[in-house]
């Protein structure tokens, strides 16, 4: 079985971090030098489809949960804190839920247990629309989205993705195609009866709408120790918008 991809730094007890829908590990690359210069080994990882792990047709969060534990124990780590953000929130809980010897604390960032329907079809048309065999530079390919996806912050996220695959060849290092044909299970629900008894900690962004008050029985019925806290101001990518914030909250929570 192929391993995922992941960066470690830093040495101490094992702070697993599980990116986001299109994000890649480099998202968490600064804030994961702080987890490690605070004492942890950070262990950023991609997950299947994204960054520069393996592609695969099968995509579903058992399925991305199991990487997960089979890194573990490619690399000997009994459990983790483990921090999920969004897509990577839902695996995380996946996880928890399934494997929960493995996880000594849990991490959640703006996503909830329930279901999301599709929402990011806007975003995979314009990457899909894009030529990028008639583009040269990361600007162009900016120049190109920028007529769909006004928004700078947006763009830029995605773009981090463009890499040469060949000389003259830009390509994306997620799988565009699967991720696009996938969207139900990227959205789906933790099932119904899966929970984790240990302590959780949930962080949303106070500008977000992915976790709402009345998305709060509904995480508790699954971790019943959950705690939520919120980030004032803060979008859904709060960790990149607040992140001396965010750092304390989660340090705070794992050190209590």
């Amino acid at each position: 079985m192929e391993q995922l991809y992941a960066k470690t730094l830093g040495q101490g007890p094992d702070l697993l971090i599980l990116h986001g829908f299109l994000g890649m590990s480099d998202n968490w690359k600064t804030l994961g030098s702080r987890f490690a210069e605070a004492g942890y080994r950070v262990h950023l990882l991609d997950q299947r489809n994204h960054g520069r792990s393996f592609w695969s047709e099968a995509f579903d969060y058992p399925l991305m949960a199991r990487d997960v534990v089979r890194y573990m124990d490619h690399k000997g780590i009994a459990d983790a804190l483990l921090l999920g953000h969004s897509m990577g929130g839902k695996t995380a809980m996946t996880l928890a839920t399934s494997f929960p010897g493995r996880v000594n604390r849990l991490v959640v960032a703006d996503i909830g247990t329930r279901r999301y329907p599709p929402h990011h079809q806007h975003i995979l048309g314009a990457l899909e629309a894009l030529p990028l065999s008639e583009i040269d530079s990361r600007g162009d390919a900016d120049t190109a989205l920028a007529k769909s996806l006004p928004d700078w912050g947006v763009r830029q996220f995605l773009l981090k993705n463009l890499y040469w695959k060949n000389p003259g060849e830009l390509a994306f290092r997620f799988n565009l195609e699967v991720l696009k044909d996938r969207m139900e299970e990227i959205g789906a629900a933790l099932p119904e009866g899966a929970r984790f008894e240990k302590e959780s900690l949930f962080i949303r962004g106070g500008a977000s709408e992915y976790i709402r008050d009345a998305d709060l029985p509904g995480i508790r019925a699954h971790f019943p120790k959950a705690r939520l806290e919120t980030l004032a101001g803060a979008g859904h990518w709060l960790h990149a918008e607040q992140p001396d914030a965010f750092l304390q909250r989660v340090l705070e929570f794992a050190k209590s």
